[in-house]
This record gives structure tokens, sequence and C-alpha cells, in this order.
């Protein structure tokens, strides 16, 4: 029997966190603490890393968007 639609995502979501993590915690590697081979490298480097984690976050958040879809599109969040 296939896994249940909403478990899915939730569980893909708490994955995503975490790669999200990880993702983030490349700004602090050892590697910026070095010199640049070339102008900007560092910050070209950052930026990447930064549009990757806003890229998970993204994911989540259509993921959370597929979830409220199926429950027949009501906001979980109170107003």
């Amino acid at each position: 029997m296939p896994e249940d639609f909403k478990e899915m995502c939730f569980k893909i979501r708490t994955n995503c966190l975490l790669v999200g993590e990880e993702i983030k915690s490349l700004m602090k590697h050892p590697c910026f603490d070095g010199e640049q081979s070339a102008p900007n490298q560092h910050g070209e480097m950052k930026a990447n890393i930064m549009l990757a984690y806003r890229h998970m976050e993204d994911l989540r958040m259509r993921l959370g968007k597929a979830i409220q879809a199926y429950d027949g599109g009501t906001s979980v969040y109170p107003r």
C-alpha cells in the first residue's frame, strides 16, 4: 500500500530542513578563511550557497502548499 500523501510530504519537508541546515553550514567552511584565487570568489560562493538554501526553503513552502490544497485549500495558520 502506498504511503499517505501528506506523510510523504511531511517526511520530505523534514529532510529538506536538514539539508537546508547543512547547506547553510557551508557559509562557515574553513575554505573561506584563506586567500581567494580570484576577486570576489568567496562572495560568489556565498551568494550561491544562500540561493541554494532559499531554494530549499521554497521547496518546503511549496510542499506545505500541496498539503494545504490536499486538505481542501484551508490554511493551517490562524488569521
